[in-house]
């Protein structure tokens, strides 16, 4: 084995085969572009290791990966999934991956100059796919970068602990004015990136029906948004390879793989989920490494209004082609013996090495930490309570406490979303100050969210000492409502003090999620809800890694939407994704000894805490 701590060299000219016809089971073709190591002008004999990317996004949008990686001794392969742009068949998104997936990669490992060791690598949809296939443990699959990709679309990432994520919609409306349809007729077209401009229009009439969009115009991308909405319960059409390999963990491939995250990415969840699932079952190495970044973000300093640690800027093609060296071309990396578990600890002391970039930004700070595990072995999951004088702390309610807070939920006045993790929608994601944002609520702006009727904000002292989270958050919260269905969200919250910087302070988001009542006792089946029972509410929030510094507090919002990150509840009871009604709730927080709520917080004592 040879040693390189920095990864093969860029020694090697390019040339590229384009649009090759690749042949799948059912006849259908998929164009892939082929960049091949060569020297004066004619493709080295190799053999080589070969890297595969598929994506609905058009092949030739990556033509720099794959000079890069041609250019350090490997066939690179950009593939145009099924139905999108210079391939056959019809799109279906992220249905039926698995097949396509297992036989590209099984035609690249025959192809001359392979050496038969196949990697595959890619973002969001790219590592979905990635994922798919791998389900099927493909024979020539060697190894895997997957970055930014789910372990169940259902759970946390298309829907989300029965709630639906608007994003989706927001993307089949998008994927359909660049489908081959839309290409082929300039008036199609014209119509559908029209209705993308508008798209907000539609969604806020709330559920999409059929024929009432120009979805309709194209059938089967109608049928996918509709299947999003209408799927409501964890049926077998999510158990598909496609839409995360979570059911498929038993038949995944063995190969090394690892698993890229950020605190601000929408798969946040799945992507942890994914690393410590694998992790149990392989034999070949699985790592993960979380930075502080976001969907649109991988690698950066800058998430939202956050500004981070130097340390926070790292090169993803350097990242995956280390790895690639390492399991692919028996090149010493160093990561055979590196911590399988790397995460940036957002907030923490230092100060910024130069002025900061932009107005508006705050520091951020953060360092990154290792572990053998995650969550790392020494996390103690501790509750903070939620106290009825809107106290956060680790005390349980005494019995004299005030028992319980309720406020009017309106869902046509929903709370609006300030960042977090998003994606697929034009809102931008990240750490942001929460109050209202021209960039999220035009026409309006500086308000805190902490200033609504509707929302219950719970804070802890500022703390003497600093405290360190790293690993799940789950709200364990009691709830009542005078409504026969409603939502709850839970949001943490890190308090800044004023600063230099920042002369007013801020309340920066580190994680959210959303529970829907009806779902309280599972997915595979609703639970009617008697108005006015008190009901516990179990749900997880994302995974997060912060270190809060004395002075600086944590705080817990409680409240019943996030808009338009989640759709509204509309309080009715009504089938979800056919209700037209809508209806006031007056729901209630209980935080008394009998039914004490908190959220259950990732502290480790041994860092800081």
């Amino acid at each position: 084995m040879t040693t390189n701590r920095e990864g093969s060299a860029a020694t090697w000219e390019v040339v590229t085969a384009r649009d090759v016809k690749v042949p799948m089971r059912d006849g259908v073709r998929l164009a892939t572009d082929l960049y091949l190591p060569a020297r004066s002008g004619r493709p080295s004999a190799g053999p080589w290791p070969a890297l595969l990317l598929r994506t609905p996004y058009n092949k030739a949008g990556n033509a720099a990966a794959g000079e890069y990686y041609a250019r350090r001794g490997y066939i690179f392969a950009c593939q145009d999934v099924r139905g999108r742009y210079a391939s056959e068949g019809d799109f279906h998104a992220f249905i039926g991956e698995e097949r396509d997936g297992y036989d590209a990669v099984e035609w690249l490992a025959a192809q001359d100059g392979c050496d038969g060791r196949i990697g595959t690598l890619g973002a969001s949809y790219c590592a979905a796919a990635q994922s798919a296939l791998a389900c099927l443990a493909p024979p020539h699959l060697g190894a895997m970068a997957v970055q930014f990709g789910p372990s169940s679309y259902f759970h946390s990432s298309m829907r989300h602990n029965g709630a639906l994520e608007l994003r989706f919609m927001v993307y089949a409306f998008s994927v359909a004015s660049t489908s081959h349809e839309a290409a082929a007729n300039p008036g199609l077209r014209q119509v559908l990136e029209e209705a993308c401009r508008r798209v907000w229009d539609y969604l806020e009439l709330g559920p999409i029906r059929r024929g009432a969009t120009p979805l309709a115009l194209l059938p089967h991308y109608e049928q996918w948004a509709l299947d999003l909405q209408n799927h409501v319960l964890y049926d077998d059409f999510w158990r598909q390879p496609g839409f995360g390999p979570r059911d498929h963990y038993d038949s995944h491939a063995d190969v090394p793989t690892l698993y890229i995250g950020g605190w601000y990415d929408t798969y946040t969840r799945g992507t942890l989920e994914n690393a410590v699932a694998m992790r149990r079952r392989q034999r070949w190495p699985v790592h993960v490494v979380v930075g502080p970044w976001h969907h649109g973000g991988a690698g950066l300093r800058e998430a939202g209004d956050c500004w981070f640690d130097a340390s926070a800027a790292v090169d993803m093609e350097a990242l995956r082609l280390r790895w690639f060296d390492q399991w692919l071309k028996g090149i010493d990396t160093g990561l055979a013996t590196a911590a399988p578990v790397r995460w940036f600890a957002m907030g923490g002391p230092g100060r910024p090495e130069a002025p900061l970039p932009r107005r508006g930004l705050l520091w951020r700070a953060g360092s990154w930490c290792e572990a053998e595990s995650w969550p790392p072995p020494e996390c103690r999951p501790t509750p903070f309570y939620l106290h009825g004088d809107g106290r956060l702390d680790d005390a349980p309610p005494g019995p004299d406490e005030e028992r319980c807070s309720t406020y009017t939920y309106d869902p046509r006045q929903p709370v609006p979303t300030i960042g977090g993790n998003l994606s697929a929608m034009p809102l931008a994601a990240g750490g942001f100050d929460q109050r209202t944002d021209e960039r999220f609520t035009p026409g309006r702006a500086g308000v805190p969210l902490a200033s609504r009727p509707d929302v219950l904000v719970f804070q802890t002292a500022p703390l003497a000492a600093p405290l360190t989270l790293a690993g799940p958050v789950r709200a364990r919260l009691f709830v009542s409502s005078d409504a026969p269905d409603t939502d709850f969200t839970a949001k943490l919250v890190e308090v800044l003090p004023a600063s230099p910087e920042c002369p007013g302070g801020a309340a920066v988001n580190l994680t959210e999620s959303i529970a829907r009542l009806r779902f309280r006792e599972g997915y595979d089946h609703e639970v009617p809800y008697s108005p006015g029972q008190v009901v516990e509410l179990s749900f997880e929030l994302f995974p997060t890694a912060v270190r809060i510094e004395p002075g600086h507090a944590l705080r817990v919002d409680i409240s019943s939407s996030n808009y338009p990150r989640f759709d509204r509840n509309r309080n009715s009871a009504e089938p979800l994704g056919t209700g037209r009604t809508w209806r006031l709730a007056n729901n209630s927080l209980h935080h008394s000894s009998e039914y004490a709520s908190c959220l259950e917080l990732p502290v480790l004592p041994g860092r800081g805490g």
